[in-house]
């Protein structure tokens, strides 16, 4: 087995765990037995459990990376808006019974703080930044910072809601409110 095929496993491994269980309650040994490495393996890869978690977050870092490129793929900054909408609306299922893996992470991660809680900051000041940039483009100006947060509290909002009622029908109605208010721009 590759090393990084080991490494991909664990980091995968912890991405589940601490989704299911939080980050907290997941232990360096749950970890290994989830990827099915020994436990003296993962030392080789991670010294502590923060190393763990700084790779959950670049794996997080990286998917948002790649999933705003693929909205950029979208010929107008309202269709590329949409999207970010429509992905959330496409998880409504996912989000009603296990909330969202990012904000869930960050979330916890914020509560006890340190630098992989720094760190994680970054997941979402991304997909900010992004929302802000496809304002602009639609002509917002100074407002486009506020809109895009707007939009990301939005969609954030309802994923708890939907989480905690486990019911993804609130997902359709926000997200459709949400492409609404998009049009009224």
């Amino acid at each position: 087995m590759a090393l990084a095929d080991k490494r991909s496993r664990l980091v995968d491994a912890a991405v589940n765990l601490a989704y299911r269980n939080g980050f907290g309650a997941t232990s360096l040994a749950d970890i290994a037995s989830e990827a099915k490495v020994p436990l003296g393996n993962v030392y080789y890869y991670f010294k502590t459990k923060d190393e763990i978690g700084e790779a959950i977050v670049e794996l997080r870092l990286a998917q948002m990376a790649a999933m705003l490129k693929r909205w950029d793929g979208e010929a107008t900054p309202r269709d590329r808006l949409y999207r970010c909408i429509e992905a959330v609306l496409g998880n409504r299922d996912f989000l009603a019974q296990r909330g969202c893996a990012v904000g869930t992470f960050c979330s916890e991660l914020h509560k006890t703080g340190g630098a992989v809680a720094a760190k994680a900051t970054g997941i979402f000041s991304q997909y900010l930044a992004w929302l802000e940039v496809q304002f602009r483009a639609l002509g917002q100006g100074k407002a486009s910072r506020g809109l895009a947060v707007h939009l990301l509290s939005a969609l954030q909002g309802v994923s708890l809601l939907a989480h905690t009622f486990h019911d993804p029908d609130l997902v359709t109605m926000e997200t459709r409110r949400l492409k609404a208010w998009v049009d009224s721009l």
